[in-house]
């Protein structure tokens, strides 16, 4: 009986022993752990923060990438270009090339040009009506792309070309001009030039004015006097706005003469005054030659003349019909080519 309480209590011990064992290695192991995870935290929030901050700097990567870039603005022209020299010498040479004059100008592109360094006042577009005057155009081309150059205009010339053997219309051709050039820019000012007319000075601006402006103040066949007193011929210039409130040209002269004067009419049934430059500035030189076949004096301008207070509204821009044969866009004009089916 003795020996079965002694083995009992010997048992119980030895189980007790046996947990208090067990007990201390599960704390043992739990201990570790716990001080490994305890390490393991900061390398933990360290890896969280640098990740967080990697993220917001992204974000601030991106954004910087995506936010807009304001476009340097480009300041306007001055009143007066600081470039303008004043009168020029003007030289004619006889075996003067197209190639010459296209090197002369590489900024030109397409007929057109407009300043770099500043923005212009305006858009101006210079109506050249011609027919079988091609050395005088070429003439033109070679002084007229540095002065308007001179002058930081941005401009484009056309030259309106009349096709077949009809009688000159000039007039008609300026309507021409106005109407196609409008569908490639919205022109501020157009300059209607005649083909044999250089300018000397490059102070005599070619932009437009509050009024109408009439740049051929003298000439060196005139004595660079007025030609005579209303003259408005040769070369004027009108904002878009004037020209369309005018009606443009009279369509129905035929052959030289009387459609300046026409022009001059009805700028003052409006109720404008022609503003022209200084003596000493609108000075300009015409290129000699005979007249054109196909462009003999018009006989009937003077009956023309007397109608217009009461035909201006129908005849001009609305009833300018006409055939267009081409565009050219070439490298210092734009080339547009009519014909006029119905003249006489």
């Amino acid at each position: 009986m003795g020996f079965n309480l002694t083995s009992h209590l010997s048992y119980r011990v030895r189980l007790l022993l046996l947990f208090t064992l067990c007990l201390s290695v599960v704390g043992w192991a739990t201990s570790n752990y716990l001080v490994d995870a305890i390490q393991e935290i900061p390398k933990a929030r360290d890896f969280m923060a640098n990740f967080n901050k990697a993220t917001v700097l992204e974000k601030e990567e991106t954004l910087t990438d995506k936010a807009p870039v304001k476009k340097t603005e480009v300041r306007n022209c001055p009143p007066r270009s600081p470039y303008l020299i004043g009168q020029s010498k003007l030289v004619f040479r006889a075996d003067l090339t197209l190639e010459e004059v296209q090197a002369e100008n590489p900024r030109v592109h397409r007929g057109r040009y407009h300043p770099e360094e500043c923005k212009a006042l305006q858009r101006v577009a210079i109506l050249i009506p011609h027919r079988n005057r091609e050395k005088h155009l070429l003439y033109l081309l070679e002084h007229l792309h540095p002065f308007l150059q001179r002058q930081q205009m941005d401009y484009g010339i056309y030259v309106v070309n009349q096709a077949g053997n009809k009688k000159f219309n000039r007039a008609k051709l300026m309507n021409v001009g106005y109407l196609e050039a409008l569908k490639e820019e919205n022109w501020d000012c157009f300059i209607f030039h005649d083909v044999d007319l250089v300018p000397e000075h490059d102070f005599n601006l070619y932009k437009c004015e509050d009024q109408p402006k009439h740049l051929v103040v003298g000439r060196n066949s005139t004595g660079y006097r007025l030609h005579y007193k209303g003259y408005f011929g040769g070369v004027t210039a009108l904002t878009r706005e004037q020209f369309f409130k005018v009606n443009g040209f009279s369509n129905n002269y035929w052959g030289w003469g009387g459609e300046d004067d026409d022009l001059r009419l009805r700028v003052e049934l409006h109720g404008m005054k022609i503003f022209r430059p200084g003596p000493k500035v609108g000075k300009y030189t015409m290129i000699s030659h005979t007249r054109d076949r196909g462009n003999e004096v018009n006989i009937e301008r003077m009956k023309l003349l007397h109608q217009v207070s009461r035909v201006w509204k129908t005849d001009g821009l609305t009833s300018c019909s006409y055939k267009l044969l081409s565009v050219e866009h070439n490298p210092l004009y734009i080339n547009i080519t009519v014909d006029f089916w119905s003249s006489p």
